[in-house]
């Protein structure tokens, strides 16, 4: 899942926004805390690219994306 182009910091805070009411509350918090904690470039493209169309997402890939962003944060 690589991209070509970095997501800045607002980018992935207004994506978490986007995607809070579709996301488990802890793993929402948890997402937060992790961008307040200034993340590496490449954190920060591989938050953006698992909140990406997360709501589109079926119960089986959000499991998996779920297990993803906790690994992550």
């Amino acid at each position: 899942m690589s991209c070509k182009l970095d997501h800045s910091l607002e980018d992935v805070t207004k994506k978490l926004e986007e995607q809070k009411t579709f996301l488990p509350v802890g793993l929402y918090t948890k997402c937060m805390n992790f961008l307040s904690q200034s993340p590496s470039q490449l954190q920060l493209n591989e938050l953006f690219h698992l909140l990406k169309k997360y709501d589109l997402a079926s119960d089986d890939e959000k499991l998996v994306r779920n297990g993803k962003l906790t690994e992550l944060v």
